[in-house]
């Protein structure tokens, strides 16, 4: 029986693993010599080590080890010299109702003791796939990056017998239980030479062979494939090409959730299967109000993993199903939903508004990670949700010990970055020094530099922490961290120099060094300083050219010594008269005309972003009459001559217009 079972495994499933080419050489040419070749790899007392071929895990244990070619029909195979507590069986199996109350016991353990003591409790009379959910839960508990916390639980009686039976039972297995048990192995780092492995992967590619399996079952056996050797397996080309084969709309909702995230899990690399992609992106369009707050999530993370930007109709009604949601969202599906609102670009009204409602209410309660990834969502929308703020605000002060640098750095970030000072702004950032002071170290270099320029933008001066920034070592390791000092990193500093020597003059401490300066912060792509809108522009100089006469009174984008570029800049004399803008001895006074469109501002309210309120502030510490012409006051304007009457009061609003 043993002998026909070698001879019967195919050439491909044997490829699985990798490395065994050469067994299955010997597999087709001698049967025998195989088994013996396996019985030596799968027999050294105990543990089995050795890495999974594509996950690298440290392997703990194969399964319970014996010579292949001494396993009879009949023989029970038990761990050590414990009794037989369960039994694998079909017919007649658990009721629907067992299985529940089984897998629900399971997910109450948290440790590996509490499933032993479970499975010590009674005798259980065990389906097959109730037998994977324990290794599945085992693995839960137990994994620890590439390993398993305590390998000795694989050696415990209890986990051997079922181990023993799966194997020995592997061609009575149903085909969720064979699947889930594939997989689940691979999550324990299961040798793949041992005989529970090989057998596994024997009678997955029998009925994979046989077309047999559901959409369910091949994503099971696919992310288990991927887990053996990766995305170049070939019987994991053979799964996908069998699911590539149906219609997504011949799928339950499960099942489309389970091909995307098998998709997710690597089998997509190269994007050799957008077509299949773009078939069930279409699809979901169709059904995305049919999707739980679960469903949901899955598909945005596995459209954001797998960057399909042109699916925007599909993020776009994903997001107006998820408003009713929000509030049903768990902290790690809101936290998922945020971040690929963000990768996509999107935001929606009613949306937003939901989650206002959720964060000010759990602001003290929810993870650490959802309220961190709304506040960068908020802020990186520039939506100033005032509730929202001074709700996190007001948590920060209590529960900020408790967060990582980067969640401390991505909750208060926002407030510079909208330009908001909360009520409570003193105790929060006193609360900010405080861990700025006690774990300044553990700050990553960029994070550290965003954090102490956000301050800045709302008028908080980092003082303590400047000379530490300035420090050749810390300038290092800006350096050192990712791709090196890149514009912006350069611009914050500059800005930072500029802040402290304008509005903190008492500072004596050191200065940043002219090499890490820059002549200005209008740079393409990330700027401190938003480019002006070409049509407001271009209105707006139209009205001045109109109010003087003539285009030579005023100068544009003018870039200052101080790196600021202005919009507009006009130089009056002595006695007020406007000058040439070439004039440069008798220039006695400079107004800087600061021409705001719509994305200088917060989408959502009329007040400036920090960065563009910090720039108007340092124009008037630097000399400059700043006048501002927002996009809101200069849009109600229907007719030239109120164009120039408005411009005439702005600039000019003590003097009285006689001619031009």
């Amino acid at each position: 029986m043993t002998f026909i079972f070698m001879w019967g495994l195919h050439r491909q499933s044997l490829r699985a693993l990798r490395g065994v080419p050469c067994l299955s050489q010997l597999l087709l040419v001698c049967p025998g010599a195989a088994c013996s070749r396996i019985a030596r790899v799968c027999r050294p007392s105990g543990l089995v080590c050795g890495a999974l071929p594509f996950d690298g895990g440290r392997v703990a244990l194969s399964t319970i080890i014996r010579d292949p070619l001494t396993l009879g029909v009949g023989s029970v195979c038990l761990h050590g010299d414990a009794t037989h507590r369960f039994l694998l069986t079909q017919s007649p199996g658990p009721t629907a109702t067992d299985e529940h109350t089984f897998v629900g016991r399971l997910h109450a353990c948290d440790s590996s003791k509490q499933l032993l003591r479970l499975l010590q409790s009674a005798a259980v009379m065990m389906s097959d796939t109730m037998a994977a959910a324990v290794l599945h839960r085992i693995a839960d508990v137990e994994r620890e990056g590439r390993g398993l916390r305590n390998p000795e639980i694989l050696q415990t009686d209890e986990v051997g017998e079922i181990c023993c039976q799966l194997e020995r039972e592997s061609t009575r297995l149903t085909d969720a239980g064979l699947v889930s048990a594939l997989l689940a192995c691979t999550r324990l780092y299961v040798d793949p030479w041992s005989t529970l492995m090989v057998r596994l992967i024997s009678e997955s590619q029998e009925r994979l062979d046989q077309e047999r399996l559901t959409a369910a079952h091949l994503c099971t056996l696919g992310e288990a494939l991927l887990a053996l050797e990766g995305p170049g397996c070939g019987m994991l080309h053979q799964v996908m090409e069998q699911v590539g084969r149906q219609s997504p709309s011949d799928w339950s909702l499960d099942e489309l959730i389970a091909v995307y995230g098998l998709l997710q899990s690597g089998a997509n690399a190269g994007s050799r299967y957008q077509e299949l992609l773009n078939a069930m992106n279409t699809y979901t369009v169709s059904i995305a109000t049919q999707l739980d707050p679960t469903a949901v999530s899955k598909v945005l993370s596995a459209l954001v993993v797998l960057n399909q930007t042109q699916a925007l109709p599909l993020v776009i009604s994903l997001c107006k199903n998820s408003v009713s949601h929000v509030p049903r969202f768990s902290d790690a599906e809101l936290t998922i939903v945020l971040g690929a609102l963000m990768h996509f670009g999107h935001s929606e009204r009613f949306f937003v508004e939901a989650l206002e409602r959720r964060v000010t209410k759990t602001a003290f309660t929810a993870h650490p990670e959802t309220v961190s990834k709304a506040m960068q969502y908020f802020g990186r929308r520039n939506i100033l949700s005032v509730p929202v703020f001074d709700a996190v605000a007001e948590s920060f002060v209590y529960r900020a010990d408790d967060y990582s640098t980067s969640q401390i750095a991505r909750q208060i970030m926002p407030f510079g970055k909208l330009g908001y000072l909360p009520p409570n702004g003193a105790s929060l950032f006193r609360k900010v020094e405080a861990i700025l002071h006690s774990r300044f170290s553990q700050f990553q270099p960029r994070t550290l530099l965003n954090l102490l320029h956000s301050c800045t933008l709302i008028e908080r001066f980092p003082l303590n922490f400047v000379a530490k920034v300035f420090s050749p070592y810390f300038l290092q390791q800006l350096q050192e961290q990712g791709t090196g000092m890149d514009r912006i990193v350069l611009s914050q500093l500059t800005q930072i120099y500029l802040t402290v020597k304008l509005e903190c003059p008492f500072y004596t401490g050191p200065n940043l060094y002219r090499n890490y300066r820059v002549k200005s912060f209008l740079t393409p792509g990330r700027s401190l300083e938003t480019p002006v809108e070409m049509q407001l522009y271009n209105s707006v100089k139209a009205g001045l050219v109109n109010l003087f006469g003539a285009r030579s009174y005023f100068a544009s984008r003018v870039l200052t010594p101080y790196c600021y570029t202005l919009d507009v800049e006009i130089k009056l004399d002595e006695e007020g008269y406007v000058l040439p803008a070439s004039s440069i001895e008798e220039v006695f006074k400079r107004i800087a005309v600061c021409i705001d469109g719509q994305n200088r501002f917060s989408t959502n309210t009329r007040k400036l972003l920090g960065r563009e309120a910090m720039k108007q502030r340092h124009l008037r510490l630097l000399g400059y009459e700043v006048v501002q012409i927002p996009f809101y006051e200069f849009e109600m304007l229907s007719s030239k001559a109120d164009i120039v009457e408005y411009l005439h009061k702005k600039i000019f609003p003590r003097s009285y217009r006689l001619s031009w």
